[in-house]
């Protein structure tokens, strides 16, 4: 989705950064000066409260939300005390809870309208009808301007659009060079075959690759260790390269607030694989050699 820079910042885990308000301007501040627009959310982050605090930023800086786009998501309720009425955390996509759960993203994020706005699991009690018609009101009354899914497999993603008037726009999907599922799953190919960008969370793994274990991530690693020697690059932006070289076009979710951390992920966009490259580091991924 062209909607979307290829680096979107991720703001799920905020809470943990202990931030100021001004420190968290200053991390936006960057990232627009650098070229990522888009800021990623979703409203059960930080136990309800990572949007909130996001809100409070740009609330101080007007100027902020002209220059970005906004990404969030709906569809899980958190079995905590902000929902004393659940003993365990549930998936909810009925219309009611979207339109819900809509309105009090645009409170916390003190904005009028959300650019994008995902189903952020698949729910098995889904009704597409109920969803078709939750997202038709919100954009008739501008209040969302674009509708995506999160974690969908194709066939999923393929019933919620039998019920829409207007494409999806993304997918937002766990894809790193320690998972490699939606590469044999169909749902990058779904993509593709939608003409839609996906959007990769946790794509350094979750930090994995900068622990040891003894696994798969070993090999990963040893090999994108021999891989920064030769590109002359560190590891983390080899990882990433290895997630811009596909031609589905990811949109690459960062989930950190350190600016060394964000400048990796910019420098990671000028590096180019060989394409032997990229298939050593999907056999590392696999424990095994293509057949």
């Amino acid at each position: 989705m062209k909607y979307l820079s290829k680096i979107v910042a991720g703001f799920w885990r905020l809470k943990e950064w202990n931030y100021s308000t001004e420190e968290i301007k200053r991390i936006i501040d960057f990232c627009l000066e650098n070229g990522i627009t888009s800021f990623d959310h979703a409203d059960i982050y930080g136990n309800y409260e990572c949007d909130l605090e996001f809100g409070k930023a740009l609330n101080h800086n007007s100027s902020f939300r002209e220059k970005m786009t906004i990404v969030t998501k709906c569809g899980i309720k958190l079995g905590t005390e902000k929902n004393p009425e659940l003993s365990m955390t549930i998936y909810d996509t009925s219309y009611e809870n979207i339109i819900k759960s809509a309105e009090n993203s645009l409170s916390h994020l003190r904005t009028d309208y959300i650019d994008v706005l995902l189903i952020h699991r698949p729910d098995p009690l889904t009704d597409p009808d109920e969803v078709a018609k939750a997202f038709t009101k919100l954009k008739d009354e501008g209040k969302v301007k674009y509708f995506g899914v999160s974690n969908f497999l194709p066939f999923q993603t393929d019933l919620l659009q039998s019920r829409l008037d207007f494409p999806l726009v993304t997918n937002q999907i766990e894809y790193s060079v320690l998972y490699t599922e939606p590469l044999f799953d169909g749902t990058i190919a779904k993509c593709q075959t939608n003409k839609i960008y996906p959007m990769a969370w946790s794509p350094l793994a979750g930090g994995r690759l900068f622990n040891n274990y003894e696994d798969k991530t070993n090999n990963v690693r040893n090999l994108l260790n021999e891989l920064a020697s030769k590109y002359e690059k560190p590891i983390d932006e080899i990882a990433l390269a290895w997630i811009n070289y596909h031609p589905a076009d990811f949109h690459i979710v960062l989930g950190t607030g350190k600016i060394d951390r964000i400048k990796s992920a910019l420098n990671s966009l000028a590096i180019k694989l060989d394409r032997e490259d990229w298939y050593k580091i999907l056999a590392a991924s696999r424990g095994e050699r293509l057949p």
